[in-house]
């Protein structure tokens, strides 16, 4: 076997998660599938690359080594597509973003607002390969979540700007449960559920969710970690497990969306771009087409058309403020 792209880009996600396990799940593959290509790889390098500890996995001497080059390797072909996206003057925009409500109808949005400009939207699970790929020149633009108080770091030569700037998460439960027909759930009454864990690893979230709980005087039990909406809305229908929702969340048979009491979990929406990349006036369409998309989801539950409503100092402004640009 010889040593491919996917191989490095395997090994520094290994190194960068700090576990085979989030690694996988960063790559979109099962931990058996990435432990068996990881004995390949090293059976090229040859010996190991990785050792567990109290920490999780550490790069030995060797991975450290084969690491310093597979990045080096990895950073020389990013280089190679941004200078070639500088020649090819009709690059489509290349847009990325995680598992967002305003996702769905962010594609007709900037169908709407970049009318001539050819766009792709790719989705991801993990905020920290979004950002690594906007600064190696992999997507032009990101949309992510923070969850309460962490802070995603974007890499240089990026400028940021909020979309939403908070929005408090809530309960999808089957619509039979014994608490669906509670206008506000508390977190505490959900201590024996089993739950469908956060799909994103690296936003903050499964932090500061389980801050809360242990707050509830609970500690969640975690069964079920599934990317695909239709197969998590069949197994909460079902009554096999509940989740965090965003309250934009449309509606599916079997199931509801209740808000969390005291509102202990919230999220902040943002877009993210390469100025090399995106001009000032495109990136404002951009982000008026995101801002467009969420709006038009918030009338999807009753309780967070009333919250909104009584929250006019979040709501996004059109004209264009001041921006933050990270190297600055």
């Amino acid at each position: 076997m010889q040593l491919e792209l996917r191989h490095l880009q395997a090994v520094c996600q290994i190194a960068e998660a700090g576990s085979l396990g989030r690694a996988a799940r960063r790559l979109g593959v099962s931990q058996p599938s990435l432990s068996a290509q990881l004995r390949r790889i090293e059976r090229v390098t040859g010996g190991d690359l990785f050792v567990r500890s109290r920490n999780g996995t550490e790069p030995t001497p060797l991975g450290r080594f084969v690491l310093a080059r597979a990045r080096r390797v990895l950073s020389e072909m990013d280089a190679l597509g941004t200078r070639a996206r500088t020649v090819a003057a009709d690059a489509p925009l290349r847009l990325g973003c995680i598992l967002l409500v305003l996702v769905d109808g962010l594609l007709e949005q900037t169908d709407l607002s970049l009318s001539g400009q050819e766009i792709t939207v790719d989705v991801e699970h993990s905020v920290t390969a979004l950002t690594r790929m906007l600064g190696a020149g992999r997507y032009d633009a990101i949309v992510y979540g923070e969850v309460n108080d962490h802070e995603v770091p974007l890499p240089e030569g990026v400028l940021a700007r909020t979309l939403i700037p908070e929005e408090p998460f809530s309960i999808r439960l089957s619509a039979h449960h014994p608490l669906a027909g509670r206008e506000h759930i508390e977190l505490a009454d959900l201590a024996d559920e089993p739950w469908m864990t956060l799909v994103e690893d690296d936003d903050g979230g499964p932090e500061a969710f389980l801050e809360a709980c242990a707050r509830a005087g609970f500690v969640p039990r975690l069964r079920h970690r599934i990317a695909d909406r239709k197969m998590q809305y069949a197994l909460i229908a079902g009554g096999r497990a509940v989740a965090l929702s965003q309250p934009t969340a449309p509606r599916a048979e079997g199931t509801v969306v209740r808000p969390l009491a005291g509102a202990p979990l919230h999220g902040r929406i943002r877009l993210a771009w390469n100025r090399s990349a995106v001009p000032a006036r495109q990136a404002e369409l951009l982000y008026r087409a995101a801002v467009c998309a969420y709006l038009s989801n918030v009338d999807n539950n009753a309780f967070h058309r009333a919250w909104w409503d009584t929250h006019p100092e979040l709501h996004p402004p059109y004209e264009l403020p001041e921006l933050q640009a990270s190297d600055a």
